[in-house]
């Protein structure tokens, strides 16, 4: 056997990445690490983590206003966005600290520079060193896309900007229907910008439930931002400080900012995976099997560059389950099925399962079981506000497929169900759970009555 400088190297500083490099050390091999940027990825450093303390942030105004319905007397409240991000670098920094601190621990050797292929075994790092390794892996995350069409698009941010603003934009227009958009929409209209989210469908939040859709839809409407539905931005031009997001109807809207979040692609960019001959998908994602393994044997890749379910807990337990197969003598792979994730949008969704329109396709008969109510702070503040609880139940075995929750704590709520649906749950174990009074998930198991039920057609 080749003599190699490492057992295992890691390109991309990541959750998915750090985790296998930390557990893959844990395990006695010999791992080194390369990372561009900042340890801690994505997630850490301009994704999960900034976003939900802006998202905190932002909620504070309905919590001021709400105030006063239970006796406060709250003086006209002010913010300072420079005092939020200043924050927010703060605790980003800690964070990455940690990380940082956990490979040192692990006895993995850092390397804070880039990393690219050269042959199969040997990478060459930005400062001009080759390092060889038995075994790579790929977690280098993604990327956030701007139309490469886009004329002006020079002058529109994307999420990774978002978080770095010198100012918070009295005027913004986002663009995209997912995750991204629909939460930085959230965040500017309760910060108090002038909000307009700009979609090129019909729907915002694409592959959601239906009501989950329309419950945020109603809820944006309400407070103020604006939907615009059935276009997209052709132009962005400059006028001054001024930017001007053309239509493709032929109107425009004016902004001090426009961000783009249209999605992400794979960061895979000049890594040499073509000169390698490592497969990759439609849009670069890296293909690999059960075990992240890709075509070439000793190369192996986890997280958001696979592009299959791209979220932080599914990376991190990728990353695991690599480590532990490759060098703990414990294989094992992940069970990719019922994921529970949250939009952090204002209101929250929260949601484990299928949505109806897949839940109907998987079984013959479709038990639904739905509740709209006013959660109970709403009746003294006075907010025009409902909550969402959908269970969504296979007719014929009674177990529960899918669990759907709009409002406060959605996602706490959905992280719970997702345990019991784990463990084969049905409607009958949810009746049977004593109810927590008074709580809005007690609705959970206490919706008795049928809203609907739905027959595949005979065929």
């Amino acid at each position: 056997m080749a003599e190699f400088d490492f057992d295992l190297f890691v390109i991309g500083g990541g959750s998915g990445g750090v985790r296998a490099a930390r557990i893959a050390a844990g395990h006695g091999a010999r791992v080194g690490i390369a990372e561009e940027y900042r340890f801690g990825g994505t997630c850490v450093i301009r994704g999960c983590v900034p976003k939900k303390l802006l998202v905190y942030a932002s909620r504070y105004s309905h919590t001021f206003e709400d105030s006063r319905g239970f006796g406060w007397s709250v003086d006209e409240p002010t913010f300072d966005w420079n005092a939020l991000i200043a924050a927010k670098d703060k605790e980003i920094g800690r964070l990455e600290g940690l990380y940082r601190e956990g490979l040192e621990n692990a006895k993995v050797t850092i390397f804070a520079e880039r990393a690219v292929f050269e042959d199969r075994n040997t990478l060459r790092l930005s400062s001009g060193r080759t390092v060889t390794a038995d075994k790579i892996l790929i977690a280098t995350g993604g990327t956030p896309n701007v139309d490469p069409k886009l004329g002006g698009g020079e002058h529109v941010i994307t999420s990774n900007e978002a978080f770095h603003l010198e100012k918070l934009p009295e005027r913004v227009v986002i663009t995209g229907g997912g995750y991204i958009a629909v939460e930085f929409a959230g965040i500017f209209a309760g910060l108090g910008a002038e909000t307009t989210l700009i979609y090129r469908g019909e729907k915002i939040l694409r592959g959601f439930d239906e009501d989950l859709r329309d419950a945020v839809t109603e809820a944006y409407a309400k407070s103020g931002i604006r939907l615009v539905l059935g276009h997209v931005i052709s132009k962005v031009e400059k006028a001054g400080t001024v930017l001007v997001g053309h239509l493709d109807n032929g109107t425009h809207l004016e902004a001090d900012q426009i961000m783009y979040a249209i999605g992400r692609s794979p960061n895979v960019k000049g890594l040499g995976l073509e000169e390698l001959g490592v497969e990759q998908g439609w849009n670069g994602h890296i293909v690999v099997d059960g075990a992240s393994r890709t075509n070439v044997d000793n190369v192996f890749a986890v997280g958001d560059v696979c592009d299959r379910f791209n979220l932080t807990p599914v990376a991190i337990r990728e990353g695991h389950a690599f480590a532990d197969t490759q060098f703990g003598g414990k294989p094992w792979q992940i069970d990719h099925e019922l994921i529970p994730t949250a939009v952090f949008s204002t209101p929250e969704i929260g949601t484990v399962g299928l949505p109806e329109h897949e839940a109907v396709e998987h079984c013959k008969v479709l038990d639904i079981y739905k509740s709209s109510f006013r959660p109970m702070r709403a009746t003294l503040s006075g907010r025009d506000e409902r909550m969402l609880m959908k269970l969504l139940v296979d007719g014929e075995s009674d177990k529960i497929v899918g669990c759907h929750v709009v409002g406060d704590d959605a996602a706490e709520i959905a992280q719970m169900a997702a345990i019991a649906m784990r463990m084969g749950a049905g409607k009958e174990d949810f009746d049977r759970t004593m109810a927590l009074h008074p709580s809005a998930s007690e609705e959970l198991v206490t919706m008795r009555n049928k809203t609907e039920t739905r027959r595949q057609a005979a065929g």
